[in-house]
Order: C-alpha cells, then structure tokens, then sequence
C-alpha cells in the first residue's frame, strides 16, 4: 500500500470517530473501501461492524480468495458481528478484474448474509463491490 494511500486511509477513520454519519453517506463508504480494498491483487470479502449509531466497530478482512473469487461463509460473519455486538454491517468484496458489476452470486451472498443477520437483529446496511476507481452499491441499486 502506497504512503499517499495510507495518508488517505488515516484522514477517513479520523473521521470516522466522530461522525456518527460516516457510513450511512454512500459516497464516503464507497471512496473508504476502494481505498481499502481496491488495489488488492485477490478477491478480499471484508466486514464494516456497526454500533447503533453507525460508527465503525471492526473492518475485518474475513475472507481471501482467488483473481476470480473467494468462498464466504455466512455463520463466520454472523458470529464476529454477535461478538462484536454490531447493530449493523456493511459487507464489501473487491473485484481485481476491475469491473465491479455485481454477479448472481453477489447477490446470493447478500442475500443469505441478511437473512441471517436478520435473526440476530442485525441490520445489512449495504453490499459494496470495488476495485481501484470504482465502487457499486447494491443497496443504491435496490437490491437490498
């Protein structure tokens, strides 16, 4: 990871201890997690944990998978989120292929892990794919 990336990195999550709106701006959570995620050369499937007023508890990297993809596993998610007490997550994988539509089972996945968070009451609050210049929200596209 680069210095000017790593400055940017700082400059967001100070931010981020203080505004309580930092994660509900699409826009903002997009720019943080293509910064994060965006210039990894493998497919990473990464965790926001969420307090109740939507201020970062975790990132957690939780999965590391191929150039084409990475096997998720709902339970670990849900479990990490139970003992972190998240009120909400925001679930966030980049595509290395730099093309960030989502595929079917993007959406799959989205929607296995909501319907289990939903159990817990856990709120999904988005699923982003990235890459290094762009993001997609799939809450922004109705698919949540």
């Amino acid at each position: 990871m680069s210095k000017i990336i790593r400055r940017a990195l700082k400059i967001l999550e100070s931010r981020m201890m203080y505004e309580t709106d930092f994660f509900t701006n699409p826009n903002d959570t997009k720019n943080y997690l293509r910064l994060k995620l965006g210039s990894n050369e493998r497919e990473v499937f990464a965790v926001l944990y969420l307090s109740n007023r939507n201020q970062l508890i975790s990132y957690e990297e939780l999965f590391l998978g191929t150039i084409d993809g990475a096997t998720v596993h709902v339970r670990e998610s849900v479990k990490l989120g139970l003992k972190l007490n998240a009120a909400a997550i925001i679930c966030a994988h980049n595509h290395p292929s730099g093309v960030c539509e989502p595929s079917h089972s993007d959406e799959m996945i989205t929607k296995h892990i909501k319907e289990a968070c939903a159990l817990v009451d856990i709120k999904v609050l988005d699923h982003l794919i990235v890459s290094g210049t762009d993001a997609i929200s799939l809450a922004e596209r109705g698919l949540i």
